[in-house]
């Protein structure tokens, strides 16, 4: 490519990973939580699987999975309302 060409994609070449992640994190900031949600529950999944007593293990497996899913699906309602009352609520009408 020769220098007196503008790159294609020079607007993601100037933007790092972090700074995207960033921004994308305060565009929607229910995302992030959701997936911490989801991961602690799949880690508190894994840590109660040894003490789980006389449960059956896939009955086990089945319940952490339905929790970290609504964890997940939860976050992720509550971030829509959020961005449908910051946009209709939030801003007066012109």
């Amino acid at each position: 490519m020769s220098p007196s060409q503008e790159s294609v994609f020079s607007e993601y070449e100037t933007d790092s990973q972090t700074s995207k992640l960033i921004r994308k994190f305060k565009e929607t900031p229910f995302v992030p939580i959701g997936m911490a949600g989801f991961a602690a529950m799949v880690g508190y999944g894994l840590y109660k699987l040894k003490h789980r007593g006389n449960m059956k293990m896939s009955l086990h497996l089945i319940h952490m999975r339905v929790a970290a899913q609504g964890f997940a699906v939860g976050a992720l309602t509550c971030g829509v309302l959020y961005s449908m009352f910051r946009d209709y609520v939030g801003k007066p009408k012109e």
